[in-house]
């Protein structure tokens, strides 16, 4: 008897595979992509930006609405529930992914592997969800649009870079499709990556990212943010967070100790064998700091933890929030949103945090993971004319890989055939929403300017 929906006993072939996912297709063809960028039942831009406050702390929301104005892109990036809001009932062919939830252009990074290996993934995963993959597909596009807008690109080659993101999507599934099972699972998105979509413009940005991200440490983090002072209680020379507000701030002893509360009971949602590991560390201060875009508001720590000798590690605490797509989409509401986050980064990244995981703080769910290891990026909005469209390649590539460990890319494969209506339909549909979001953050704007929500700098 097949046991949680699996049967190891009756072999499917391939072709059976992709036969399903024609049928997919012959139900929502490709073209129904293109439908109206404008959800009717939406909220409108500053009414969305009022309600996603909730939860927030109050004394942040000015420098929320502060980093959301300052264009377009940056607002899209405040806002993906009002995508969801948008995508809720439009045309998906049925495929249901573990979605990144905001796969935009930006939220793709560098980071080290535990060999020392830098890749490049997906980095953010606040949002994920189980969805249609459709909306990390169409969330990807607008934003290459917007990106492209923002860097002053032409309306073509915004148009271009959009529809090679989904066409590199297509053709990475068609070639994962026809690997071993075991060779597509643990194909690293290294910088061979670059090669293999053509997104060679981009070589010698990804090595300049690569050699920062290298450098980009706790040891680092600790030589530049904190102080030396010595332990009353032990004698012990000991770092100390440097404050620069409203970044990075001090919190009293009572929160300190809830923090590191929190670490104790994080340890236990840790894999065995990393258990023993954080074991040996200390901690020796904690500091509330400032995050993100749509993040700003939500209660975040960092703290610095002594090793061996001179060693130091630094973990970051982040508040789990419900996903902002939860709304749109029939999963259920998860018991604890920080393991969400956690068993939704295991199943869409490559290669995870080996220190990923989850704890509880005054009830409040958190998310904990080192802090800035070995992170780095490629910024979407500067880059020259001719390497847009590459790095569209290059991030439909990463999202098609991280697609195909929740969904078998031989159903993709046979959905998408061998054409280029998809990239075309979405394409049109991802201008659209640009266009969307650049009224929406004019509204928001005007809303600032009329006094009606406070923006800080």
């Amino acid at each position: 008897m097949a046991r949680d929906g699996i049967d190891l006993r009756r072999h499917v072939s391939s072709e059976q595979v992709r036969a399903q996912g024609r049928a997919l297709r012959d139900a929502v063809p490709p073209g129904a992509h293109d439908h109206a960028a404008a959800n009717p039942d939406r909220p409108g831009a500053v009414a969305y930006v009022r309600r996603s406050h909730e939860g927030r702390l109050p004394s942040l929301l000015g420098l929320r609405v502060g980093r959301m104005v300052e264009s377009p892109f940056a607002f899209f990036r405040g806002a993906a529930g009002l995508m969801g809001a948008d995508l809720h009932g439009t045309p998906a062919s049925g495929l249901t992914a573990q979605l990144c939830g905001d796969a935009h252009a930006a939220n793709f990074g560098l980071f080290g592997t535990p060999e020392g290996e830098i890749v490049m993934d997906i980095n953010d995963f606040d949002e994920t969800v189980p969805g249609p993959w459709e909306w990390d597909l169409k969330r990807l596009a607008a934003s290459m649009v917007l990106a492209g807008r923002e860097g002053g690109m032409s309306g073509k080659k915004c148009l271009e870079a959009a529809e090679d993101a989904v066409k590199s999507y297509r053709s990475t599934v068609r070639e994962l499709a026809e690997l071993p099972f075991l060779r597509s699972w643990n194909a690293l998105p290294d910088a061979s990556v670059l090669s293999r979509v053509k997104a060679d413009e981009l070589i010698d940005d990804f090595a300049k990212a690569a050699k920062k991200a290298r450098k980009n440490t706790s040891a680092k983090i600790a030589a530049k943010r904190t102080r030396e002072y010595e332990d009353d209680e032990t004698g012990l020379r000991r770092l100390h967070f440097v404050e620069d507000p409203p970044r990075r701030t001090h919190v009293d002893d009572e929160t300190e100790q809830r923090v590191i509360d929190g670490l104790e009971s994080y340890v236990d949602t840790l894999r065995e064998s990393r258990r023993n590991l954080i074991a040996r560390y200390a901690v020796s201060d904690v500091a509330f700091r400032v995050v993100g875009t749509g993040s700003v508001g939500r209660r975040c720590y960092i703290a610095l933890l002594h090793g061996n000798g001179d060693e130091v590690l630094v973990l970051q605490l982040k508040e789990a929030a419900p996903s902002a797509l939860q709304p749109f989409l029939p999963a259920e509401p998860p018991e604890h949103e920080g393991s969400r986050i956690v068993h939704g980064t295991r199943l869409v990244q490559a290669e995870t945090d080996i220190l990923l995981g989850w704890t509880t703080i005054e009830g409040r769910p958190y998310i904990v993971r080192q802090f800035r290891n070995m992170k780095g990026d490629i910024d979407p909005t500067g880059l020259d004319d001719d390497h847009l469209d590459d790095y569209g390649r290059l991030a439909g590539a990463l999202l098609a890989r991280a697609h195909s460990r929740s969904i078998d890319p031989r159903l993709l494969a046979g959905y998408f055939a061998d054409d280029e209506e998809m990239d075309e339909a979405v394409g049109r549909w991802a201008v659209r929403y640009a266009d969307l979001t650049e009224a929406d953050h004019a509204d928001l704007v005007r809303a600032v300017r009329a006094g009606e929500l406070p923006a800080d700098s």
